[in-house]
């Protein structure tokens, strides 16, 4: 299986992954027509530099023959921007004076607030929906588009959890914006090209220090990039800077890297992308590995987690129902509920919660709260889950969103979006269940050879 390794011990930014992908043998031309072709105004540049003795590719999103980063940011040369995007309408400060603690920072830019009477008004910056149907109108393959409006849309996401706003309302300074565009859809066609079937990722040394964001000063790694490594392995070696960016870590999560060392495989070809900066005895590098892994048996990764659960026989099904759908807002991992016969022949419900074992007083006492119940159990137990990513595919009704369960590179489930197959039937005038049987058919064919490739014995 053809696989690929990514080393973050210096971390990631969109620019070292596109670095590290034109030095493991991706046609430089090709990402400079795929830029190009973005009508966007931006070309790219490459070089070989030397980060620490090590020899590596640079890539920079020029935007009027200007390095983005600088001609996003009026004043600064070494302190830039930080914050990849904002909600609309909010006061803030503008100075956006950067913390020389600062390493990556792919694609700045700047709150975009006619309010606060910023000249950077709502007119020189997007939103996400503009973002993504530049995306969709770009001439690439359809896994790297795919791939592209994915990492724009982890990132709006983080952002939104964050600033606690509709992702409508986040918006990227139009310079920042070109920049991330450009940066993050080069990516895209990249790492299509290498025909990777399955990417691993090292665990993400982030780096340390501070940032100064739009909201103030923030430990390393900043809000948005701690938002996008949930569940990531992550340390710091103590270096002072900022080491992991939100472009670099929405890239990881749309590629859907597994998180693991380096697996048995034979090299064949190295990468290394470079940062921004070149640091004394620190090889500021991304290196990336590609080969052909070693046949052996796969062990699917366990997770603890904590099961609670109470059984109930004196409450309205409309309270238990209100409250599984509180557990699932709150962040539970799964909701059950089951009939079942009590004392006296009672009948009655049993509730489940699967949580974090972390957070299973906080759930319990939502049982103690919203139900009946006197008391609750608790264990925990280990749980094997696939990877789970959206993909499309085409049908004789139409385009349809699936929901593929993968482990290794091999796709083990597929489950169509039903609002989307539902749709299509009324459109057509057929049953939903064609429709759904379809979707499946063409998700099935289109991952046949990964499929036959690792399929369960």
């Amino acid at each position: 299986m053809k696989t690929a390794y990514i080393e973050c011990f210096a971390g990631i930014s969109g620019d070292m992954l596109l670095g590290a992908l034109v030095d493991a043998g991706v046609s430089p031309a090709m990402l400079e027509q795929t830029a190009a072709a973005l009508g966007l105004g931006a070309t790219l540049r490459v070089a070989r530099v030397n980060r620490s003795g090590i020899q590596a590719t640079k890539v920079d999103v020029l935007v009027g023959g200007e390095l983005a980063e600088d001609a996003g940011s009026h004043e600064h040369s070494q302190k830039r921007l930080h914050d990849h995007a904002h909600e609309h309408g909010h006061e803030h400060a503008h100075d956006h004076q950067h913390s020389h603690d600062h390493e990556h920072a792919d694609h700045p830019h700047e709150l975009a607030d006619p309010e606060a009477g910023n000249a950077h008004s709502h007119e020189h910056s997007r939103n996400l929906p503009e973002i993504l149907k530049i995306i969709e109108k770009a001439e690439i393959s359809s896994k790297a588009r795919l791939l592209a409006s994915d990492a724009f849309r982890l990132l709006g996401e983080a952002e939104a959890r964050i600033h606690g706003v509709p992702v409508e309302k986040i918006h990227f300074h139009e310079v920042g914006a070109v920049d991330a565009i450009v940066d993050i859809v080069c990516n895209a066609v990249g790492l299509d090209a290498l025909g990777v079937e399955r990417w691993i990722c090292s665990p993400l040394n982030v780096g340390s220090g501070w940032v100064d964001c739009a909201h103030g000063r923030f430990p390393v790694p900043a809000p948005a990039t701690a938002e996008l490594l949930r569940g990531a392995p992550t340390y710091s070696s103590g270096i002072p800077m900022e080491l992991v960016t939100p472009t670099g870590a929405a890239l990881l999560r749309a590629l859907g890297c597994d998180f693991a060392e380096q697996p048995r495989m034979r090299t064949e070809s190295i990468g290394y992308g470079a940062g921004h900066r070149n640091p004394e005895r620190f090889p500021n590098v991304v290196r990336l590995s590609i080969g052909q892994s070693q046949d052996a048996p796969v062990l699917m990764p366990r997770e603890t987690v904590a099961v609670l659960e109470c059984a109930i026989d004196d409450q309205s099904p409309q309270v238990l129902a209100h409250c599984m759908q509180l557990a699932l807002e709150r962040g539970a991992l799964d909701v059950m509920s089951t009939p079942v016969t009590m004392k006296k022949g009672r009948l009655g419900t049993l509730l489940t919660l699967l949580v974090a074992p972390e957070r299973s007083a906080e759930f319990g006492e939502l049982l103690l709260r919203e139900t009946s119940t006197l008391g609750y159990r608790v264990r925990e137990e280990s749980r094997v889950c696939l990877d789970r990513a959206w993909t499309e595919v085409e049908t004789a009704y139409g385009r349809v969103r699936i929901k593929r369960g993968a482990f290794a590179g091999v796709d083990y489930n597929f489950a169509p979006e039903y609002e989307d197959c539902r749709l299509l039937a009324e459109e057509r005038g057929v049953p939903v269940k064609v429709v759904l049987q379809a979707a499946i058919a063409a998700a099935a064919l289109q991952a046949a050879p990964s499929t036959e490739a690792g399929a369960i014995r």
